[in-house]
């Protein structure tokens, strides 16, 4: 264990390491620039626990309907040897063969380690690979795995389509409804950045048995209710954007002794239970802890992240409440009363500030043009 993954340990205390899914790792893309993120989720800590013993609870996770219905539309695409979903699989890629053939990769007794699971994916997808650029095979709950600061994350998409054209593609089912072509941006968001976390995955696995990135598609096909009924509908979305956030994301984790360095030695967030399972480390310490971690709030973590509640009362009367387009116009402009003090012309600006200074001073001139 080198120094790092000692610190990384010691931040997070006597809890064993929490795994990532592509949900988690997603969610990593929100907000690249945020260090206590970074190093928190380097360090496995449960941050929902965290939050909820200081203070900022959160409902995290999916409703149980929402989970009940997830399951049951994607029980529905994959009915009858996958014939609804061959179907659009047919209008979205215009395959050229007849009939496929199915692989379901799930635990077969139940006990099947995700260890054994990713070996037998492997094993499966290199025989496809080597069968030609036809193969025919739909690949359901294959195991991947990706490196996430040093620690491999087991990974479980809905589906791999079958190799057409020499590629593989993926396939994600969601049961947000599309409504006359249009859905929901933030889900479609989430659930495109997750399919491209199972795109890199791929390409992980498919790179070890020495085939290049081209082999996996720069597309993932999107499988939707359509309208208010539960028809299956498809779309292909282009995942090359999220592709390069989540590498560039990914690899910052893996310099995260950089940032690690920076901190005391002994910090440490453990949430150590006592006999009624409650973390006995008070409070304010933890609190004082979390302060050593340089924060980047914006409003998004809302939607990502378990800490988010804890850091927006942190961030309050700051700029980066407002959104990160207003906190990036505003430069080295911190804090809501100060921003205001330059707008009124009551403050000196700083050198840095002069250029922020003008546009608020401009935009206050307008509003008061404005309301007479």
């Amino acid at each position: 264990m080198n120094d790092t993954e000692v610190r990384l340990e010691r931040i997070r205390g006597t809890a064993k390491p929490l795994d990532h899914n592509a949900r988690t790792i997603a969610a990593l893309t929100s907000n690249p620039g945020c260090a206590r993120r970074a190093v928190l989720d380097a360090a496995g800590l449960d941050k929902q626990r965290l939050a909820a013993h200081i203070g900022f609870p959160v409902q995290a996770g999916q409703s149980r309907y929402a989970i009940t219905r997830g399951n049951a539309f994607e029980s529905q695409v994959k009915a009858d040897g996958c014939a609804e979903l061959l179907r659009l699989l047919r209008e979205q890629l215009d395959l050229p063969i007849p009939r496929v053939s199915y692989d379901d990769l799930e635990p077969v007794d139940g006990d099947d380690t995700r260890e054994a699971r990713h070996a037998r994916t492997r094993r499966l997808l290199a025989r496809a690979a080597e069968a030609g650029d036809d193969a025919g095979t739909l690949f359901d709950h294959p195991m991947l795995r990706l490196d996430v600061g040093g620690r491999p994350a087991y990974l479980e998409p809905d589906l791999i389509a079958f190799q057409v054209r020499g590629q593989f593609w993926v396939v994600e089912v969601k049961s947000f409804a599309i409504i006359d072509g249009q859905a929901d941006g933030d889900k479609v968001a989430a659930a495109v950045t997750q399919a491209a976390v199972y795109v890199l995955a791929l390409r992980g696995l498919l790179a070890e048995l020495g085939y290049g990135p081209e082999t996996v598609a720069d597309e993932v096909v999107l499988v939707c209710p359509e309208n208010f009924a539960n028809r299956p509908t498809a779309a292909r979305v282009d995942v090359r954007k999220q592709l390069t956030v989540l590498r560039r994301q990914l690899s910052r984790l893996s310099r995260i002794g950089d940032l690690v360095a920076e901190l005391p030695d002994q910090l440490t967030l453990d949430l150590a239970p006592d006999p009624a399972g409650v973390p006995r480390r008070p409070v304010p310490d933890l609190v004082h802890a979390l302060d050593r971690l340089d924060a980047r709030y914006a409003p998004e973590c809302l939607g990502s992240c378990d800490l988010a509640y804890f850091c927006r009362d942190e961030a309050h009367g700051h700029t980066a409440t407002l959104g990160r387009t207003v906190r990036d116009d505003l430069g080295g402009v911190d804090t809501v009363d100060r921003a205001l003090g330059l707008a009124e012309g009551t403050v000196a600006p700083d050198p840095e500030q002069v250029e922020a200074a003008e546009l608020l001073r401009l935009a206050a001139r307008l509003r008061a043009e404005a309301l007479g």
